[in-house]
């Protein structure tokens, strides 16, 4: 590195202010856009909240009981960032599975998730798991990324999106539609 540069560690707020000035000059013509061009003064609201508890990570722990009030299945997930929110295990056991209960299950999750304010609900699942990935996508979620991983091998990623906008923008990004005049004034095109 030339010795006319150096490089420092900076306090967050300085590192933000300067960020925020240059981004927009740097990143102009690569279609990125920032979250909070997007979001509601209720969800920038929400977001905000959920930073502040990030030491105090949010956990939901869901179970489903059977009449008799036995232990049938489950859905247990964190937060990950002040954005998002990690849907990491979830089962209905066999004899009560093709009931419709794990569509309810991530309903559930969708709705106590998104009203906290998450702007994205992820999981992450074997790429065969067709008893998790089809209710999933039946509810919105869409695939985003495969992962090979030494422990579960093949993974399928899955995102949903309380903002319609955001999901509006998966299927832009994929190459399925065209963007329309939101996402071009979003991304200004």
């Amino acid at each position: 590195m030339n010795s006319n540069y150096k490089i420092k560690k900076m306090p967050p707020s300085e590192f933000h202010d300067l960020w925020a000035k240059y981004k927009r000059e740097v990143f102009e013509e690569d279609h990125s856009y920032s979250l909070w061009d997007m979001l509601s003064k209720e969800e920038v609201s929400k977001v905000n909240e959920l930073r502040k508890r990030i030491s105090d990570k949010v956990e939901i722990c869901l179970g489903v009981f059977d009449e008799s009030d036995n232990f049938v299945g489950w859905s247990w997930g964190f937060q990950d960032s002040s954005t998002s929110f990690y849907m990491a295990n979830s089962a209905i056991l066999e004899e009560h599975r093709r009931k419709g209960l794990y569509s309810k299950l991530v309903d559930e999750m969708i709705g106590l998730t998104s009203k906290l304010g998450f702007q994205m609900i992820y999981s992450r699942h074997c790429a065969t798991n067709n008893f998790v990935i089809i209710p999933k996508l039946k509810a919105g979620f869409v695939i985003s990324k495969m992962e090979m991983d030494d422990i579960f091998g093949v993974l399928i990623h899955l995102h949903f999106y309380p903002n319609k906008t955001r999901r509006k923008i998966m299927d832009y990004r994929s190459g399925q539609k065209a963007p329309d005049d939101e996402l071009k004034k979003l991304f200004k095109i």
